[in-house]
C-alpha cells in the first residue's frame, strides 16, 4: 500500500500533525507518516519543547529533510523570528516547500544546500529511494558504490550567509546532515565568535563526533546526551549548551 501511495495525489492529503513539535501543523499524509502521527524521535522533540517560549528566536535546521523540525519551529517562534531550513536533497526540498505553503510560514526560508566548510559543487550520495533520510555528502574517504546515484549539491558556508544578510544570527541550532556536522560547524566559526546558540546534534560516529567536541569545548560549550545515549559515544543525539 505505501509504494502504491507514495506515488498518487493521496500521498499530498492534508492531515494535521497529532503531536510533538509541530503539533497542529498541516503536513501531507504519505510517506513517513511517523512525523504527523508525532513518533518520530520522540527524545528530541521533547528536548525541544523544553526550550519554552521562542517567540522571536531564530533558528537553523541543518538537514531538514520534509521540514518537521522547520515547520514545528517556525510555528513557535512565530513572526517576529526566522527559521533557515537546508534540504539539498531535491525531492525531500520539494516536499519540505509543500509544507511551508501549508502552514503559510512566510518566516521561515529555505535552501535548497548542503552545509559546509566551504561554499562550492558537490555530490550528495544516494542509495535506493531518495524518499529516505540517508542521502549525504561522502564521508572521510568514501567511494561511491556500484548503486551510488550521485545527485550534483551546492555547499554554503553559513558564515557567508550571515555576513550577506541573509539569515540571522542563530539562538539554536538542529544539525543532522549524516556524518558532515563537523564540517558544517567549522564553517560557521565566525557565527560563533559573535552568538553562542544551543545545539541539538545527531552524531553518525568519528570523525564527526570527536571534531563537534572539539570544536564547540573550545568555545565552552557543556553537553549531554539525549536519550538514552551515553555521554561519550559517538553515535546519537546531543544536547550542547554554551556558557551561561
Amino acid at each position: 500500500m505505501g509504494c502504491f501511495l507514495v506515488r498518487t495525489r493521496l500521498a499530498w492529503l492534508p492531515v494535521r500533525v497529532r503531536r510533538g513539535i509541530a503539533r497542529g501543523a498541516w503536513w501531507s499524509l504519505f510517506p513517513w507518516t511517523s512525523y504527523w502521527r508525532g513518533i518520530y524521535e520522540p527524545a528530541v522533540q521533547v528536548e525541544l519543547l523544553k526550550l519554552g517560549d521562542i517567540r522571536g528566536w531564530c533558528c537553523w535546521d541543518l538537514g531538514a529533510h520534509y521540514g518537521l523540525y522547520s515547520i514545528g519551529l517556525a510555528r513557535r517562534v512565530g513572526p517576529t523570528g526566522e527559521v533557515a531550513a537546508f534540504e539539498p536533497n531535491p525531492l525531500s526540498f520539494h516536499r519540505l516547500e509543500y509544507h511551508r505553503r501549508l502552514n503559510r510560514l512566510g518566516w521561515l526560508k529555505l535552501f535548497p544546500n548542503a552545509v559546509s566548510d566551504r561554499s562550492e559543487a558537490a555530490e550528495l550520495y544516494t542509495y535506493g529511494e531518495l524518499e529516505n533520510t540517508t542521502t549525504h555528502l561522502p564521508y572521510e574517504d568514501e567511494p561511491a558504490q556500484a548503486a551510488c546515484r550521485p545527485i550534483a549539491v551546492e555547499c554554503v558556508r553559513l558564515d557567508e550567509l550571515v555576513a550577506a544578510g541573509r539569515v540571522r544570527l542563530p539562538d539554536l541550532v538542529k544539525l543532522d546532515v549524516e556524518g558532515h556536522g563537523h564540517r558544517a560547524i567549522a564553517g560557521m566559526s565566525e557565527t560563533l565568535a559573535r552568538k553562542r546558540p544551543v545545539f541539538i546534534l545527531a552524531f553518525h560516529g568519528d570523525p564527526e563526533a570527536s571534531a563537534i567536541r572539539q570544536i564547540l569545548t573550545r568555545f565552552g560549550y557543556r553537553s549531554r546526551p539525549i536519550g538514552d545515549n551515553l555521554p561519550d559515544a559517538t553515535v546519537g543525539d546531543f544536547l550542547f549548551t554554551p556558557p551561561a
